[in-house]
C-alpha cells in the first residue's frame, strides 16, 4: 500500500508518495497561491493528486497537514494562519472533490508523526515534537498514533500563558503566550517593543556571541522562558523525547543553555528526558502526512 501525503503551506503546496517500505517515489511542490482564495487552493490539491497518484490505481492511503485544526464541534477549519481556510469544511470539500476518504491533521502533529517514524524519535514510544518557527507548535505521538485530545488542541503549548497579565498580546487574543516569547515571530517582536529595534533574530544571536550586553540580556530570558515552559509540558506529558524543529530549532544553545534551563525548572531531581534536533529537516511536514493517512 503507498501512502500519499500533502503538506499544505502558506506559500507552497507539497505532495510526496511512499512505498509501502517508506522508500519515497515522487515528490513534488506547486504554489499555495492562497491570494487567489479558497476553492484555488483546493483546486491545487487536487491536481497534486493526479500528478502524485495517476500509476497508482487508487492503492494508496491520503493524508493532509494543514496549518490549524478541524474543529470538532463545528466540523470547520479553525486557527490557521492560512486565513482563508478558516471556517471552511475543508474535509468534506476536500474529499468530494478527491473522491476518497482522507486524514487531516495540524502541521505540528504531522512534523512530530514524521520525527517519530523515520526521524530523531525514531525507536521512542512517546515523542513530543515541537515547531519553533514564526509561530510555536507542539504535537504529540504515543506508540505511532498522534494524540489529538478532545478538542484537536493536544500539544499547543505554544498558547499556554506564562505571564497573562503582563506579557504581550498574543493573536489568540492573551497575553504573554509561551509563542511570543520563544517563536522567531514572538522573539523579534519583543526585541522590538523592548528595545524600540527591528532586528533579526539571528542578528540578535550574533551580537549575543559577541557579548553585546543587551542582546545577551535578552538572549538569557530567552533561554530562561524556553525552559519554564518546556519543563512544564514535561511535568504533564513525561515523554520518552523531544524534538525541536522550525527555524529557531538552529540555534545551538538552545542544545546548552536551554537544556540547562529547562533542567532548572524540571519536577525532578534529574532531567532525564532527551531534547534533541530534528532529522527530518523541511521533509516533515509531508512525510508526516504521508503517515496519518487513510
Amino acid at each position: 500500500m503507498y501512502k500519499v501525503g500533502i503538506d499544505l503551506g502558506g506559500t507552497k503546496i507539497e505532495g510526496i508518495v511512499l512505498d509501502d517500505k517508506n522508500n519515497e517515489i515522487i515528490r513534488k511542490r506547486v504554489p499555495t497561491e492562497q491570494e487567489q482564495g479558497y476553492d484555488h487552493i483546493l483546486r491545487n490539491i487536487k491536481q497534486l493528486q493526479i500528478d502524485l497518484t495517476g500509476s497508482l490505481d487508487d492503492n494508496y492511503t491520503f493524508g493532509v497537514g494543514t496549518p490549524g485544526a478541524i474543529s470538532r464541534k463545528t466540523q470547520l477549519m479553525k486557527n490557521s494562519n492560512t486565513t482563508c481556510l478558516n471556517g471552511r469544511p475543508i474535509q468534506q470539500d476536500l474529499e468530494a472533490l478527491l473522491k476518497r476518504n482522507i486524514a487531516i491533521e495540524n502541521d505540528a502533529n504531522c512534523f512530530a508523526m514524521a520525527e517519530a517514524m523515520l526521524g530523531a524519535g525514531k525507536g521512542y514510544k512517546s515523542v513530543f515534537g515541537v515547531i519553533m518557527g514564526t509561530g510555536c507548535g507542539g504535537g504529540i505521538v504515543y506508540d505511532g498514533e498522534v494524540i489529538k485530545g478532545n478538542q484537536s488542541i493536544a500539544g499547543e503549548w505554544g498558547h499556554m500563558t506564562i505571564d497573562p497579565k503582563n506579557g504581550p498580546p498574543c493573536y489568540c487574543g492573551k497575553k504573554g503566550c509561551v509563542e511570543r516569547y520563544i517563536s522567531g515571530g514572538g522573539l523579534e517582536s519583543l526585541y522590538e517593543s523592548t528595545f524600540g529595534e527591528k532586528k533579526k533574530l539571528s542578528n540578535i544571536m550574533l551580537d549575543f556571541r559577541k557579548g553585546e550586553a543587551r542582546d545577551y540580556d535578552f538572549v538569557q530570558n530567552f533561554m530562561e522562558r524556553f525552559g519554564v515552559a518546556l519543563s512544564n509540558v514535561l511535568t504533564i506529558l513525561d515523554p520518552d523525547i523531544v524534538v525541536l524543529g522550525g527555524g529557531v530549532s538552529n540555534i545551538e544553545e538552545l542544545y546548552t543553555l536551554g537544556i540547562e534551563q529547562v533542567r532548572r525548572y524540571i519536577f525532578n531531581d534529574a532531567l532525564e528526558t532527551q531534547i534533541v534536533k530534528n532529522k527530518c529537516g523541511d521533509s516533515a511536514g509531508v512525510l508526516g502526512a504521508a503517515f496519518i493517512g487513510i
